[in-house]
């Protein structure tokens, strides 16, 4: 039995089933446990929420003296995830610091799944349905936002940060090619589980600074089966099993685990299979820095046989053929990094502007829209042939 409760009524020993609010307002990733530690009430007590919903069946109940007014339900009567609100498009600027909230929320969410799998226990994919609600609602404010910071990795946060941004870009792209909502959120679900056999690899050889030895690199593969080993259980979507199982297949056939070509992989393994290598490689590891967002989007392309072509062709009109955080060079010779893409034209995004390579010198930094320009963008650019050191900060800036 369920029943809502006024927070300052929660004690030790209550089975907590849901909190009412948003779910970036409270301090907790999951919101099914028993409140065993006093830090927990304290950090609830302290938070904006008002009121729970504990299940009295699994845990302590309020006090009988204090028990008149309150509400009971079933578990029928009460969503597990509540309706997200009407959602709006808004600037780039503008929703980073949401994202920055969102995308330090999911780390602490996947680092939680990532320790309960090592320790052998059965994975809660309902408790992650309200992250991924959230990064939906980001990816449709505006794409750009979540899925640049994300990719904004340290070696240690690589893993974790891996699987919101693979989350995101799935999500992203499920909307592209037209998946209805429940769909959309099964392929978010599956991508920000995607990974998560990799809990299972040793973590010397996970975590190694350097190429990969063949028996290294043998151990590694293992983590799609893992993984899937892992997702076993009546409340796991044979979508979201299907992607951890097959998001390393290619559609000639020479991927891994079980080779499947085109004509046998499913459309989200294959939505999977791009997602998982464009945030690979832009994103900095401890061997090699990451490469600039529109480079991956052509290195890509030229990979013949190894991602579908309709798949991969929707993915880059998700992003963009200049993504955010692109280094391109104008027609006047100004170099600017994408911060936003255009509504009308994959060629005409948004960008900051600070360096001038006839001057060789930087200026005032300035946010053009190129739809209502002249300058024209001449290709892409790299910053090390002009010594820019970090091309990141023109356009993540507002998160600081």
């Amino acid at each position: 039995m369920l029943k809502q409760i006024p927070v300052d009524q929660l004690r030790l020993g209550m089975h907590l089933q849901a909190f009412c609010g948003a779910w970036l307002e409270h301090p907790f990733w999951r919101t099914r446990f028993v409140l065993k530690d006093p830090a927990d009430l304290a950090l609830i007590r302290a938070s904006t929420i008002r009121e729970v919903w504990i299940d009295i069946d699994k845990g302590l109940d309020v006090d009988a003296t204090t028990d008149g007014a309150m509400h009971y339900a079933t578990a029928e009567t009460i969503p597990a995830t509540p309706a997200p609100p009407p959602v709006e498009k808004t600037r780039f600027d503008d929703e980073l610091k949401r994202a920055s909230r969102i995308v330090a929320k999911g780390r602490e969410a996947v680092v939680s799944m990532f320790q309960e799998a090592r320790m052998g226990k059965a994975v809660d994919a309902e408790a992650a349905a309200p992250l991924v609600e959230e990064i939906a609602s980001s990816v449709l404010r505006n794409p750009g936002a979540l899925v640049s910071l994300a990719r904004l990795k340290t070696a240690d946060d690589y893993t974790f940060l891996h699987s919101v941004a693979v989350c995101a870009l799935m999500i992203a792209l499920a909307r592209q090619l037209g998946l209805d909502e429940k769909q959309t959120r099964e392929a978010g679900m599956a991508g920000l589980l995607h990974d998560l056999g990799k809990a299972l690899m040793p973590g010397e050889v996970l975590n190694k600074p350097g190429k990969l030895t063949d028996e290294e690199f043998a151990i590694i593969k293992t983590h799609p089966s893992e993984g899937h080993k892992l997702l076993a259980g009546k409340d796991i979507s044979e979508i979201i099993r299907d992607v951890c199982l097959h998001h390393h297949e290619k559609v000639d056939g020479s991927g891994y685990p079980d080779g499947l070509d085109g004509n046998s992989m499913s459309l989200f393994a294959k939505m999977g299979a791009v997602c998982d290598v464009y945030d690979a490689i832009t994103s900095n590891r401890p061997y090699k820095a990451g490469w600039d967002p529109a480079e991956s989007i052509k290195r890509m392309a030229e990979w013949k046989g190894h991602f579908d072509p309709l798949v991969f062709q929707a993915f880059v009109k998700s992003l963009g053929i200049y993504p955010v955080g692109s280094l391109v060079r104008l027609e006047s010779g100004k170099l600017g990094v994408v911060v936003e893409q255009g509504e009308q034209s994959l060629l005409k995004p948004k960008l900051r502007i600070f360096f001038s390579t006839r001057a060789q010198a930087y200026f005032k930094p300035e946010t053009i829209d190129l739809a209502r320009s002249a300058e024209k963008i001449a290709g892409r650019e790299d910053a090390e042939k002009w010594g820019i050191k970090d091309v990141d900060r023109y356009w993540a800036a507002e998160t600081a």
